[in-house]
């Protein structure tokens, strides 16, 4: 679990526009660090809503799943001390639910308004708006059951088996590669389409020479 101090670095590493994660992931478990199905390279990313460096990495994050045309797999991973973002998290499976990408849009939208949102009920607020905005009514109670809920905290669960000390974490990852089947990416700014690169070189597919033709023969006496 992160301390205050890491969460302080953090911050002011944001404040500065500078993006360099904390070092290395002691991996443990692997079984998150893989694409989806069909996919032979994708970005693996734990992050809390309400983390600043996750912030800044987003749109970031995003860029780069768009510019290559590979997913953008994100597991929460929620850190202690933190007000609101397990109401956020929990608001974006609801979301999740009503609609595809919608859910990936309000976790978009919460990191750019990040700032702002400073208590659970500025978070009520914004959640009212968004829901609002894209014509849906959100209801009084939105995880009556804790069921969502839960589905966070085991996304947390991965996390913690997996190694995760720090947020944001992020990894390429990669399905029957020549190199490595992961990489976390400390420094997003220099290192991540450098690794995006050679993650989709290590998978690429053998070219096939072509067959050598046959040597035409000669007429017969000549």
């Amino acid at each position: 679990m992160l301390s205050l101090t890491t969460v302080a670095l953090l911050s002011a590493a944001a404040a500065h526009g500078q993006f360099s994660a904390p070092a290395g992931t002691p991996v443990k478990d692997t079984s998150a660090l893989h694409p989806p199905a069909g996919a032979r390279v994708a970005i693996v990313e734990f992050a809390d809503l309400e983390c600043p460096a996750c912030a800044r990495a987003n749109p970031i994050l995003k860029a780069a799943a768009a510019k290559y045309k590979i997913p953008l797999v994100r597991h929460d991973f929620l850190i202690p001390n933190h007000i609101w973002s397990p109401a956020a998290s929990t608001n974006a499976r609801w979301f999740d639910a009503q609609r595809k990408g919608l859910g990936e849009e309000y976790r978009d939208q919460v990191f750019a308004n990040q700032t702002s949102l400073y208590s659970l009920v500025m978070l009520h607020q914004f959640t009212e708006k968004f829901a609002k905005d894209h014509g849906l009514q959100l209801p009084f109670a939105i995880d009556p059951q804790g069921k969502l809920a839960a589905v966070v905290r085991a996304d947390t669960d991965l996390g913690t088996r997996t190694g995760i000390n720090a947020t944001p974490a992020i990894f390429v990852v990669t399905a029957n590669s020549k190199g490595a089947p992961y990489i976390e990416v400390h420094n997003l700014d220099e290192n991540l389409y450098q690794v995006i690169d050679q993650a989709l070189a290590d998978t690429a597919a053998p070219v096939k020479s072509a067959a050598p033709k046959a040597a035409a023969k000669k007429p017969a006496g000549k």
